[in-house]
């Protein structure tokens, strides 16, 4: 059950960077904009958010599992942004999620 709640606060994590690159993207009138809009507050909440929920995780999760758990963020992140952001994984983009794919499925059996 804490694998899954450790596994949600790296979903959330990588949301906040989808929501991060889309604000990243757009123009803003001035510099105080580009860093204290909604987009970017509320990235920066959940990044809060998720780092408490890890930190609650890490109660039961092994920390040598920690990391494992966490480089799914990769796979989120790249999924997150072939649907919501229109970025294209190419062939070797997709080898590295398939690796690291491969090292998750490794390391838990």
């Amino acid at each position: 059950m804490y694998v899954a709640i450790f596994l949600f606060s790296v979903f959330i994590s990588s949301i906040s960077q989808i929501l991060l690159k889309s604000s990243a993207d757009r123009e803003h009138k001035n510099a105080l904009r580009e860093y204290l809009n909604p987009k970017v507050v509320i990235a920066y909440g959940m990044f809060f958010a998720a780092t408490l929920i890890t930190i609650l995780a890490y109660r039961y999760v092994p920390l040598s599992m920690g990391g494992i758990l966490e480089a799914s963020g990769y796979i989120f992140v790249a999924a997150l942004s072939y649907f919501f952001l229109h970025e294209k994984i190419g062939k070797r983009k997709l080898l590295g999620l398939l690796l690291i794919l491969g090292g998750i499925i490794i390391f838990n059996l």
